[in-house]
């Protein structure tokens, strides 16, 4: 039995919330990482990490599920 190599194809997106998700938690990761954000608001972080991950299919094919997801995500994480 063989299985895949869970690093490979670690930028792969597909079209369901939990791709989002992920992609969400590692581009919010990365935002608060930048200096330049620390004054900023949770919402205005939000907008940031969201263009960091537009082209996500999810994001693109249901926006608004996918900023209820971000938002569920914030909460859920009790991210700053």
């Amino acid at each position: 039995m063989s299985f895949s190599n869970p690093n490979q194809d670690s930028q792969r997106s597909f079209n369901n919330a939990d791709s989002f998700a992920m992609a969400f938690d590692e581009a919010w990761k990365k935002v608060n990482l930048k200096n330049e954000i620390k004054e900023c608001t949770q919402d205005q972080k939000l907008n940031l990490v969201l263009e960091e991950i537009k082209e996500h299919p999810f994001l693109k094919d249901s926006p608004q599920r996918a900023v209820e997801t971000a938002l569920f995500r914030l909460r859920l994480l009790k991210l700053p």
